[in-house]
C-alpha cells in the first residue's frame, strides 16, 4: 500500500437517440412532483428479493484492498450508504481472477478466504434495512492498471518493471490505448476457464449473504470487449458475427444465473454503446437492445444502462441524465426491467425518471460519496417522510 502515499434474434432495432449529440434528459423544475404519489420511495421486488424504494448505490472502485481482501475502508464506505437509507448497496467491480483486477488493489472473490469479510459488510447493510449486492467482474484488457488517483494516473503496471503488474487477457492482442500492455488473446480453455471462476465466485458471494449479484458486461472489461467489434478480431466461435461475439457474454451470465439462487435476481450491467461516431465500426444501442432480449430469455432480471470505456475515441457528451436514453430504449424494446445511471443528483430528476416509466431504478455513484444519506435528504425534498436510523432520529428534518 505504500504507493497510496505518493441463441438470438434477427430482428433490426431503432432507437431515436443521436449517441453523440445526446443531451439532458432531467426536464428540470418544470416536472411536478406529486408528495402524496412519489414512485421512487415505492418498493420494487426482483423475484423474492423486495427494495423499499428505488435508490440504488452504484459500484464504485475504491482501489484500497490487499490481495482482493476488503477491509474497514469499505466497511465504513458501504456501511453509510446502508446507514443513510439507500435500498440497495453493490460493492465495487470484484475480480473473479487475480488477472481479473483493473488494478493491483482492487477486491476480489477468486478465494474461500475472501468471504468473511464480505459477510461482515452484507451482515451491517442487512441490520440498517437495505439490501446487499455485489458486481462480479473481469477487467480483460484494461487490467493492471494504476488507479487514478495515482500521480502516474492511468498508466499500466507493467510486470517487466513492477512485480505487482502482470500480462492482461482479452479476446484479440489489442491494447486499450496505444500506450496500455498488449493483453494475451485467450485461447478457447481459457476462456472456459474464465466462465468457470464466475461461476465459483457466485457460489462465495452466495455464502457471503448477498441478495442481489450483478454480472459486469461494460466499460471495455472483458464480457464488454468480446461483445465490441473494436476490440474482438476473433476468427473462431467467438468472434466475427453478432452472435458469436456475445457468445462467452452468454455463457457467463448463464452459468451465474444457473449457480445463483433461484429466488434472487441476476442483473447485468452494459455499455450501451461504445459512443464512436462512425456507424457500424462499435458496439451499438441497436446491439444492446437485440443482447437484452436474450438476456430476460435467459432470466436476466434488470440491465444497468449505462455505456463507453471500451476506446479513448469514444465520443459521449455528458449531461445531467445523458445516459437514460439508453435505459428507456432497453426497457420499452424489450420489457426488461432497466436501470439509469450517469449524472443523476438530483431527487426530482430520479423521481422524473422513474414516475415517467424511463427506468425502473436508478443508480447513484458520485452523489452518494458528495451525501452519503441521499435518500433522506431526496425524501424530504420531495416531501416523503421516511424512517432514520434511531442514533440519528433526534437531527430528523
Amino acid at each position: 500500500m505504500q504507493r497510496f502515499m505518493a441463441a438470438t434474434t434477427n430482428t433490426e432495432f431503432h432507437w431515436p437517440y443521436d449517441v453523440s449529440k445526446a443531451k439532458p434528459n432531467y426536464k428540470g423544475p418544470g416536472f411536478q412532483v406529486s408528495p402524496s404519489n412519489v414512485k421512487l420511495f415505492q418498493p420494487i421486488s426482483f423475484r423474492d428479493v423486495t427494495l423499499k424504494h428505488r435508490i440504488v448505490v452504484s459500484p464504485m472502485c475504491q482501489y484500497t484492498s490487499q490481495d482482493g481482501f476488503m477491509n474497514d475502508w469499505h466497511l465504513c464506505h458501504l456501511g453509510s450508504f446502508a446507514r443513510g437509507g439507500a435500498s440497495l448497496v453493490f460493492t465495487e467491480a470484484t475480480a473473479v481472477e487475480d488477472i481479473g483486477r483493473i488494478t493491483p488493489w482492487d477486491t476480489g472473490l477468486w478465494k474461500d478466504e475472501q468471504i468473511a469479510e464480505l459477510q461482515r459488510i452484507v451482515s451491517f447493510i442487512h441490520s440498517h434495512g437495505s439490501k446487499a449486492g455485489i458486481q462480479l467482474a473481469h477487467a480483460g484488457r484494461k487490467a493492471s492498471t494504476n488507479p487514478p488517483f495515482f500521480i502516474t494516473g492511468r498508466d499500466p503496471v507493467d510486470p517487466s518493471k513492477d512485480q505487482l503488474g502482470w500480462t492482461p487477457v482479452g479476446p484479440s492482442p489489442i491494447p486499450w490505448n496505444t500506450n496500455w500492455l498488449v493483453p494475451k488473446e485467450l485461447t478457447k480453455q481459457e476462456i472456459k476457464g474464465i466462465v468457470k471462476s464466475f461461476k465459483e465466485a457466485t457460489i462465495r458471494a452466495e455464502q457471503a449473504g448477498f441478495d442481489v449479484v450483478e454480472v459486469h458486461g461494460a466499460h471495455g472489461y472483458l464480457i464488454s470487449s468480446f461483445n465490441s467489434p473494436i476490440s474482438n478480431k476473433r476468427t473462431d466461435e467467438y468472434g466475427g458475427s453478432f452472435e458469436n461475439r456475445i457468445r462467452f457474454c452468454l455463457e457467463v451470465v448463464k452459468e451465474v444465473r444457473d449457480t445463483w439462487p433461484k429466488e434472487k435476481p441476476v442483473f447485468v450491467r452494459l455499455s450501451c454503446t461504445d459512443g464512436v461516431p462512425e456507424k457500424g465500426l462499435g458496439w451499438e444501442l441497436d446491439d444492446t437492445v437485440r443482447l437484452a432480449s436474450i438476456l430476460k430469455d435467459l432470466g436476466v432480471d434488470l440491465v444497468d444502462c449505462s455505456s463507453g470505456g471500451n476506446t479513448p475515441l469514444q465520443q459521449i457528451r455528458e449531461s445531467p441524465g445523458y445516459q437514460v436514453p439508453y435505459a428507456e430504449a432497453v426497457k420499452k424494446q424489450t420489457g426488461i426491467p432497466t436501470g439509469a445511471v450517469g449524472k443523476i443528483t438530483e431527487p426530482e430528476q430520479a423521481e422524473e425518471i422513474v414516475a415517467t416509466g424511463k427506468a425502473d431504478i436508478v443508480l447513484i455513484a458520485r452523489e452518494f460519496l458528495r451525501q452519503s444519506n441521499w435518500p433522506l435528504v431526496a425524501a424530504k425534498k420531495l416531501g416523503v417522510n421516511v424512517s432514520w436510523p434511531m442514533q440519528y432520529e433526534r437531527a430528523k428534518m
